[in-house]
Parts: C-alpha cells; structure tokens; sequence
C-alpha cells in the first residue's frame, strides 16, 4: 500500500495542520464537483478517493505504522505522478501541460488506444483540429466500446456541425469555415479541459 503521506505530498512526520492544509488543497483540485465537464473525469474522482483515504488514515492514526510502500505495489506508483506513464499523461493534460503530455507520448512504444486518444486531446487542445481527430478517430477504431474516446468524437463532430451551420447561415463559404471552425472548435475544447486557447471568446 502507498504511504498516505506520499499521496497528500508530505513527509513523514508532518504537523496535523500541514496534514490538513494538503489535504484541502489536493480535495479542492480533484473534487468532482471541478471537473464535471473534464474528459478525465473519472480520473480526477479516483485521485479523489485516494486523497481522502490518505487523510483518513493520517488523522485516525492508521498511517503510523512502517506497512507502507514509497510508491509501489498496489496504487500508483511515483512513476504516475512523474508523467512517465499514461495516467502521468492524464496529470499533464489535465493541468494544461499539453505540449509537456506530447513530449512524453513521443517517448512512448506502447502506442495503443488510449496513447492514441490522449495525443488527440493533446492536438485538439494546442489548436491542431484535424490532426488531433485523426488521433481520436484511431482511438475509437482501435476499441470501439470505449465510450470516454466515442464522446470526445462525438463532441468534436458536433461542434463542427454547428459551427459548419452557423457559418453557412451567415453567408460564409468553405474556405473561411475550415480555419474559423478549427480555432473554434479548439478553443471550445480547452476551455472544457481548463483552459483558454482564444482569450476573447
């Protein structure tokens, strides 16, 4: 089991008052409450758990004992939080790090569809549209049933339906649709994962 203390980012021996204010911090940034509309949502509710589990077990007096592992067997291992690994990926994207994320995906072999999915996010959200689709779309060829991959499609495809109909309403043609509905569509897509590509929209 990881060290509850690993978790909140305190060392051993920690005050109760640095305990709590750790702990208030990391549940405010993970409450699901904060990440409704984040793709990576149910990550956020999983760290969510840990935290308070760690916290619980600080207070309670549990987390004395030496029965803890530094960042291995069952868990997440430091690794995780290093970006080392997808959930690390996740971390990245869902701070806003996404050309961070894309550098560690880069790294990776193991390009399966979950790498392919987050690549995606990552290339929607720097304002690459079309590549980041072709992404998604492997992601969704490669497990179908994976609903978290479909939504995003779905969510993309959606947005350029509506952007494609407001447009042609308003007398535009093609040739301004693509780029307008790219950097729309962008924008629209981080703002839901936190951030904020076009500042005057």
């Amino acid at each position: 089991m990881k060290d509850p203390y690993e978790v909140l980012g305190l060392s051993r021996g920690a005050s109760k008052d640095e305990v709590k204010s750790a702990y208030r911090k990391l549940a405010k940034k993970y409450h699901p409450d904060m990440n409704v509309n984040n793709p990576l949502q149910d990550l956020a509710e999983e760290k969510f758990k840990e935290i308070q589990w760690a916290y619980d077990e600080i207070m309670n007096g549990s987390a004395s004992g030496s029965g803890y592992s530094s960042g291995s067997g069952s868990g997440y291992s430091s690794s995780d939080y290093s970006g080392g690994n997808l959930f690390g990926v996740r971390q990245q994207i869902q701070t806003g790090r996404f050309q961070e994320a894309l550098r560690t995906l880069n790294g990776m072999t193991d390009r399966n569809a979950e790498w392919n999915y987050l690549m995606g996010v990552c290339y929607v959200n720097i304002g690459s549209m079309g590549q980041g689709l072709q992404f998604i779309q492997r992601a969704v060829s490669m497990d179908p049933a994976n609903m978290e991959y479909r939504n995003f499609l779905n969510q993309i495809h959606n947005m350029q339906r509506s952007y494609q109909q407001r447009s042609y309403s308003y007398g535009g043609g093609m040739n301004s649709l693509d780029c307008c509905t790219n950097l729309i569509c962008a924008d629209c897509l981080c703002e839901c994962l936190g951030g904020d590509l076009i500042s005057c929209c």
